[in-house]
């Protein structure tokens, strides 16, 4: 079903792309990069396939899943940003996304997007682990050189401190041998 509805809007914006020269009109800015676009739908086409051999791909072919995939992340974000407004939030999140692609039923996209997400969070919250551990030695050792520094001032204050009292023994040594 998933892929029905993915060839079947391809080849609608395709015939709809050359007939109104839509790859004139789009700015490259707006269209997705040509290399990964090739790249996963050559991945997906052979996935599907089952066949390992290089698929060719024409150039309106590519620009027709560009456009689509552009479109459908267009069509897809502004429903999950509508649901983010009725929350009254201003950050869409991923459950935003989540319930966008149900409202807009590509509902066997909900899974492996959940799948997806799941490990990214892992994934994060390991990384958020073992920074926070370098933060702790780190933060140690800062707080180990502070202390040093300061122990190494307070050695400096008292050296000179010593240096003074020294000077007074001699001056009340000078003052009470004058007082003799």
């Amino acid at each position: 079903m998933g892929v029905f509805k993915v060839v079947f809007v391809t080849t609608i914006l395709f015939w709809w792309c050359k007939e109104n020269e839509m790859a004139k009109v789009v700015a490259e800015t707006a269209e997705l990069p040509k290399a990964i676009v090739r790249r996963v739908v050559k991945e997906k086409l052979s996935q599907l396939s089952g066949d390992e051999t290089d698929m060719i791909l024409h150039q309106e072919a590519l620009l027709a899943f560009s456009e689509s995939a552009r479109i459908f992340i267009h069509y897809l974000s502004a429903t999950a940003n509508d649901i983010c407004k009725e929350s009254r939030r201003t950050t869409i999140n991923a459950d935003d996304v989540l319930k966008a692609l149900d409202e807009i039923e590509f509902f066997e996209f909900a899974e492996p997007l959940k799948a997806a997400l799941d490990e990214f969070r892992k994934k994060n919250a390991e990384k958020r682990a073992g920074s926070s551990k370098t933060n702790e030695v780190t933060k140690k050792r800062k707080i180990d050189l502070h202390a040093a520094a300061e122990n190494g001032d307070l050695r400096e204050k008292d050296e000179e401190d010593e240096g003074e009292d020294e000077k007074e023994e001699e001056n009340n040594g000078d003052s009470e041998s004058l007082h003799d």
